[in-house]
């Protein structure tokens, strides 16, 4: 097995796991939302003031006014999830899935069609109101943890190639919709804010370019950035990609430099025969110093970019996730008509989904690979590629945020188009995925 196919497949099996903590939290969620008991706490626990104070000064306040708890986890959260989107892209582009033309050009051009036809459709379907139309974008996300799931009950049958297509394709949509997020949903410009955001920005780049590869500097001004942005008018949660852009993705000095290290140091030990390990107790402190400097070494191997995206593993599918999952996932069926599903913003966030993702990622792909610009992902054929194209339509976490994003502040219409476009989301994803399960086991080669 190759070392890029090793590493994808580490990342798959986060993703898997991750996917299983999302579903529960968002079951949760849903149950919490509806029973009368606890129904009040629930929706009432988001609207709490969050207090971060030194002196006079709240760290979360937006316009000189406290957050709430909501708004800490939708924009402060999500702008760590978006870090480690930002960071998943870079080195996707520097050494992954994107780095070559051959290995991106399909997951992107799949990408686009994706993140296309499901606005087309979400035009065409919702009504010409122009509230309900600032939710054009909702449909265009793939959900990576969810749809990684998805092809995790297949194991083995899934050929690497389509799973590292799916990873790639996600990516490529995260991006698309961080793009949105930065030009569509912006307001009310405070030009200060901005040139200090800006010469944040300017302070990391000009850090990477003198090779400074401390992450808790580019942490610290990252934290001072978010501040900026969020009070600039610019969505916070970009600061997270532009912060993960400046992180530097090389090392200080080549591997070469710390492999000579570490060479130089597994040769002061001794040789030991095997029959004679069994004595060897304790080691002597310049064994323990010179096992430190091996692995001092080997930490400086790795670089800053993909340090920090390991670090942040653990924060990003088992806490910021599942919380962003208990909070907006919420949705009070008793509000709400069954007709409101099959009309409006629901039905075509739903069909941006399970039909949008379908046609756009297949038909953009199909086109790309008749006309001889790509091949398919290798132990692929068109029904298994098929399949995998359903399953794109799990929108989930970038859709819902997008959502939340495209009717907030609107009052109470706004909240009920919000809760149509997330009862969209769930029944669109939930869809894709059965839909897609049931594919993928009928077109995937069958199990020895």
């Amino acid at each position: 097995m190759s070392h890029s196919n090793y590493s994808f497949l580490s990342k798959f099996k986060r993703h898997v796991n991750a996917s299983m903590v999302l579903i529960f939290f968002t079951v949760l969620a849903l149950i919490c939302a509806n029973i009368p008991i606890v129904k009040d706490w629930y929706f009432g626990l988001w609207q709490n003031e969050v207090m971060f104070s030194v002196g006079n000064f709240n760290f979360f306040s937006h316009n000189g006014h406290a957050m709430s708890l909501g708004a800490v986890i939708n924009d402060f959260l999500m702008a760590i999830f978006f870090l480690s989107v930002g960071l998943e892209i870079k080195r996707e582009i520097r050494v992954g899935e994107l780095s070559t033309r051959e290995k991106a050009l399909l997951p992107i051009i799949g990408a686009c069609g994706g993140m296309l036809v499901p606005v087309l459709l979400f035009a065409l379907v919702c009504p010409s109101d122009a509230a309900m139309q600032r939710g054009l974008a909702i449909p265009m996300a793939t959900d990576i943890a969810f749809s990684l799931g998805v092809l995790a009950v297949f194991k083995t049958r899934v050929p690497v190639g389509l799973k590292v297509f799916l990873a790639a394709l996600a990516v490529a949509d995260d991006l698309g919709g961080i793009i949105v997020i930065a030009l569509f949903y912006s307001s009310n410009i405070n030009m200060m804010f901005m040139l200090l955001s800006a010469a944040c920005a300017a302070l990391m780049v000009t850090a990477n370019i003198i090779k400074i590869r401390s992450k808790a500097f580019y942490v610290t001004v990252g934290l001072v950035l978010w501040y900026m942005m969020l009070n600039s008018g610019i969505h916070a949660t970009i600061s997270g990609v532009i912060v993960a852009f400046c992180i530097p993705a090389t090392l200080k000095k080549g591997t070469g430099h710390y492999l000579e290290r570490i060479r130089k140091n597994i040769n002061k030990f001794p040789v030991i025969e095997v029959d004679d390990l069994h004595n060897t107790v304790v080691l002597t402190n310049e064994e323990i110093h010179t096992l430190k400097s091996i692995e001092s070494a080997a930490d400086k191997m790795i670089s800053p970019l993909q340090d920090l995206e390991d670090n942040l593993h653990f924060l990003i599918n088992f806490i910021v996730i599942p919380l962003f999952a208990f909070a907006n996932a919420g949705i009070d069926l008793s509000q709400m008509s069954v007709g409101s599903l099959f009309s409006g913003v629901g039905l075509a966030v739903m069909i941006g989904l399970v039909v949008g993702k379908f046609v756009g990622v297949f038909s953009f792909s199909w086109l790309a690979v008749r006309l001889k610009v790509v091949a398919l992902p290798a132990g692929a054929d068109w029904k298994s590629f098929a399949s995998v194209c359903v399953v794109c339509g799990i929108g989930f976490t970038v859709s819902m945020f997008i959502a939340d994003l495209s009717y907030a502040g609107l009052g109470a219409s706004g909240a009920a188009l919000l809760n149509q476009a997330k009862l969209g989301v769930l029944c669109g994803s939930v869809i894709s995925a059965v839909l897609g399960c049931v594919l993928l086991n009928k077109f995937l080669p069958k199990a020895n």
